[in-house]
């Protein structure tokens, strides 16, 4: 039995900040090569806000993988059906939006991970397992602690449950979506507030309680970077596709544009 070790994990395990490559209108497994060349830990793949297919989906999942780049899914709310589909497809995490409550983390631990943690429903083969058998307790317990179970802080009501959440058996991170996290605070758009600053030393208190791992989303500003990375974030969001494309573009249009 051989089961992939998860890239991502094993990162932020040493000590070292994951970075992820955002997949969102893109329609080509390539972009999981572009992410290796860029240096990219994960493949942050896109099915809350895009138009992405479960399909697409599992195949970015298996390009990903075997090029040692660790494929997470973000599914729609509540969408504990579509993960396990995209698990079986071969993604090696999931990211699950508005989580309020340990209730609903739990949710998400369930629908992700075997028994005993969880009651995702075994088949095979699958990618991360090799194709081999996965029925059996020492592959379903490895395939457990290789598949990242994500759940987001975007709400007030969340925040307050920061450390039940953390707590909450079978997930292993959580990720602050920075942007819907200020609009429900009443201040959209000011991702440096002092009550922003406050959510991020809250959660990353309550995941190191825990033992979970912290994430960031949405901030893209090398000031509030360094500023959220120093109160323990461990994987972060780094742009996605269409944002890459166009600062890139704008770049060399300036570029040209000084040159003529």
């Amino acid at each position: 039995m051989a089961i992939r070790s998860n890239q991502m994990k094993a990162v932020m395990s040493a000590g070292r900040l994951a970075a992820g490559f955002g997949v969102n209108r893109w329609r080509s497994v390539e972009a999981a090569e572009i992410a290796r060349a860029c240096g990219y830990e994960w493949l942050f793949l896109d099915l809350e806000h895009g138009a992405m297919s479960e399909d697409l989906a599992g195949q970015m999942s298996i390009a990903a993988m075997a090029l040692g780049v660790t494929p997470v899914a973000r599914v729609g709310t509540d969408q504990f059906y579509q993960a396990a589909r995209i698990l079986d497809a071969g993604a090696q995490g999931i990211i699950f939006p508005h989580v309020d409550d340990a209730a609903r983390a739990r949710q998400a631990a369930v629908a992700t991970k075997y028994p005993p943690l969880g009651a995702r429903s075994l088949t095979s083969p699958l990618a991360q397992a090799e194709y081999g058998p996965v029925a059996d307790p020492a592959a379903m317990a490895a395939l457990n602690r290789e598949t990242l179970t994500i759940v987001m802080i975007e709400t007030q009501q969340a925040l307050d449950n920061a450390d039940a959440i953390a707590r909450t058996e079978g997930v292993d991170a959580l990720l602050i979506g920075t942007n819907d996290l200020a609009a429900d605070l009443g201040m959209a758009g000011k991702l440096g507030d002092e009550k922003i600053t406050a959510a991020y030393k809250r959660v990353g208190q309550a995941c190191k309680a825990a033992g979970k791992f912290f994430g960031m989303g949405g901030v893209y500003s090398k000031d509030l970077i360094e500023r959220y990375l120093k109160l323990g974030v461990q994987f972060m969001l780094g742009g996605g596709d269409v944002g890459f494309v166009i600062d890139g573009a704008k770049a060399r249009r300036e570029m040209i544009r000084g040159a003529g």
